[in-house]
């Protein structure tokens, strides 16, 4: 019996990911999704939590470790891919980190924050990705999607026009030091950096039938920061299963005809 097409989604086992996970299983196609993880025993605890809340899906899952600041387990999870399964039909490029906080708490100094931001979110992802796209391209209707952010467009660091814009882009006034802000500079560069990431790949697999997009899910209410659900549902986060269905969206087809750009739920995000 077919196991269905295959799914790499790394960062899966908790966040958006573990959305974009349950949206599949919700899902009337048959996959076998690959629950991306760095504790193999939290991504069997979340396949345990999805089994279990979803008992009569016909797909099927399975956890595989992959730590993205660590080229061995990238290459490992690669190889093991290839032995069980001889290729990927969709690769999500989920995981990411947000570490702007630990400056002001001095866990971290600015040049270590900005690092392990572009490490985890940029670095390490274009390193699976490059290592994936082979099994890709065995597929005979490959995706690969690059999770980005609403903070990463350029154009709208120009807009004050709602109220997230606002607390994003208001000047502070004029002195030194700045009162603090959102602390989301690290991430936010490096999410803008994974945009022309997205962009570099849509070019390299053109004509190879690989339909390429960063996928912007909204403002959601996950555990990415350190803030907590509870303090970004009161600053207008949506449920974090909104994301996980619109990313499934995209993986079904819906969005075929934005392939190659930074899609929204209800439109395309300005560079």
């Amino acid at each position: 019996m077919s196991t269905g097409e295959i799914i790499l989604i790394t960062g899966a086992n908790t966040g958006l990911g573990l959305e974009i996970v349950k949206a599949l299983c919700q899902s009337a196609q048959r996959y076998h999704i690959l629950v991306g993880c760095r504790d193999i025993s939290k991504g069997q605890a979340a396949i345990k939590s999805v089994e279990a809340a979803y008992p009569s899906t016909s797909s099927t899952l399975s956890p595989i470790q992959v730590d993205l600041a660590i080229d061995n387990s990238i290459e490992t999870a690669i190889n093991t891919i290839s032995a069980q399964h001889k290729q990927l039909d969709a690769l999500i490029n989920n995981a990411g980190a947000q570490y702007d906080t630990k400056i002001s708490t001095g866990e971290m100094t600015i040049r270590e924050c900005f690092n392990a931001s572009w490490d985890i979110n940029v670095s390490g992802t274009e390193v699976l990705t490059t290592l994936a796209v082979p099994l890709l391209l065995k597929s005979s209707n490959p995706r690969l999607i690059f999770i980005t952010s609403g903070t990463s467009t350029l154009a709208e660091t120009e807009s004050t026009a709602t109220d997230v814009l606002k607390r994003l882009n208001t000047s502070p006034p004029a002195g030194w030091p700045k009162p603090p802000g959102i602390p989301i500079k690290a991430y936010r560069s490096a999410k803008c950096g994974l945009n022309m990431l997205m962009r570099e790949w849509t070019k390299a697999l053109a004509n190879d039938g690989v339909k390429v997009w960063a996928v912007s899910p909204g403002f959601l209410a996950t555990g990415l920061g350190g803030a907590g659900p509870d303090v970004l549902k009161k600053m207008g986060a949506v449920d974090p299963a909104i994301g996980g269905q619109f990313v499934v969206d995209v993986v079904e087809g819906k969005r075929d005809q934005d392939v190659g750009k930074a899609v929204r739920k209800d439109m395309i995000q300005p560079w």
